[in-house]
């Protein structure tokens, strides 16, 4: 058996603890550059907290950029333009605060800002740029997540989007993993409970496809478990009852592993097509992946019986033993209950899908992701899947 297993540094974790940011920076850098993903009333409270730990550890802070969408090639482009002015180099760091689309620009930034200046971020992208690499290591990253979905806190990739062309693809290299990952998952609190319930979905989409992927290995496998045994039973108390100090830091250490867990293992079906769902119809990823969740899982059944089937008692047992397919059918039938309790989309048409768009969805869902998939797919039965739940 041979492996590699790669994660952050540091793994600092708890609650309130992103007042130790200054501490665990100072082994970074002096000066700060600073992303944040934050809604203007959450980030009037946080950031200064942030900003006076970092200040308080003797450190410059250079506010550069506040993301609250999924990074586009031209964001990465025009904040990394902006950071050059600045001379970045030995000593600086980025340090993100936000979701996914914060801590993937600033990884994205890293790298960017001390390499070829005359290159946009496109060039570097998996499968549609011109195949450069990062030469020079990236600057290290601080990431402080504030929400319990990605797990980008812990993963080696930045994804980027673009709508015209349409793509959605990763900027890749194990230098980009955060030196140190801070989660503190009192800051995920305020998360309104639609957005709680879709990067939740997102980060056990993560956990199930990482644990099923032709590509799993035996750590990862281990913390998918460990992952969805915390998640799944409390997803549904996190967005019933957002100020739940139990389920926000069960969520928060799921979506932590399932970073680990898809930087190790890779994913399937389900985020190869949420890719395409943003790029193609703007669809929210938590949302995709939410809503490709029970397909992938029953596409997949198949060849993972005996792996579902241990899901199943592993998360809803223990009960009666039942044969392995009923094991498995019981564990997807059970995901798709979870699903509607929360109120995530179950049908394309739902995330803004135009049943036209189908056949660009399908050729679009091509990526890294899908290449982890237990089950191979022509583009046809993939057609005809996205038909079936339209």
């Amino acid at each position: 058996m041979n492996y590699d297993f790669l994660a952050p540094r540091k793994i600092v974790f708890g609650w309130g603890r992103r007042r130790e940011a200054g501490d665990l920076a100072r082994g970074l850098g002096r000066r700060a550059f600073l992303i944040s993903g934050l809604p203007d009333d959450v980030g009037e409270k946080v950031l200064p907290e942030i900003n006076d730990a970092l200040h308080q550890a003797g450190l410059s802070v250079v506010p550069l950029s506040t993301i609250r969408h999924e990074p586009e090639a031209a964001d990465v482009d025009r904040e990394a333009a902006a950071l050059r002015r600045f001379g970045p180099g030995a000593g600086d760091f980025l340090a993100a605060v936000g979701g996914g689309a914060a801590i993937d620009l600033a990884k994205a930034l890293a790298a960017l800002a001390v390499n070829d200046p005359d290159s946009s971020v496109v060039d570097y992208l998996e499968g549609v740029g011109r195949g450069l690499q990062i030469v020079h290591p990236p600057l290290p990253v601080l990431a402080i997540p504030t929400t319990a979905g990605t797990g980008a806190e812990a993963t080696k990739n930045a994804v980027i989007s673009s709508y015209d062309p349409p793509f959605k693809k990763s900027l890749r290299d194990d230098r980009l993993l955060p030196q140190v990952a801070l989660v503190d998952p009192e800051l995920t609190v305020s998360v309104p409970p639609a957005v709680t319930a879709a990067v939740g979905m997102d980060a056990i989409t993560q956990l199930i496809e990482s644990y099923l992927s032709k590509k799993a290995r035996p750590i990862p496998r281990a913390l998918a478990l460990q992952g969805l045994r915390q998640a799944v039973p409390a997803i549904a108390e996190a967005v019933e009852n957002p100020g739940s100090r139990p389920a926000r830091e069960a969520m928060a250490h799921a979506a932590l592993l399932s970073g680990m867990a898809l930087a190790n293992s890779g994913l399937g079906l389900a985020h190869g097509v949420a890719a395409a769902l943003g790029v193609h119809c703007r669809a929210p990823h938590g949302a995709a992946c939410a809503l490709m969740l029970p397909v992938a899982m029953r596409v997949n059944r198949e060849v993972r019986r005996g792996d579902l089937a241990r899901l199943s008692y592993a998360l809803f047992g223990p009960h009666t033993p039942r044969p392995v397919q009923e094991e498995a059918d019981f564990c997807i039938a059970e995901i798709e209950k979870l699903c509607d309790r929360i109120r995530v989309p179950r049908r394309l048409r739902d995330v803004g899908v135009r049943r036209e768009q189908i056949p660009a969805i399908v050729g679009s869902s091509r990526g890294s992701s899908m290449s982890g998939n237990p089950r191979e797919l022509s583009d046809a039965e993939l057609q005809a899947l996205l038909e079936e739940i339209y």
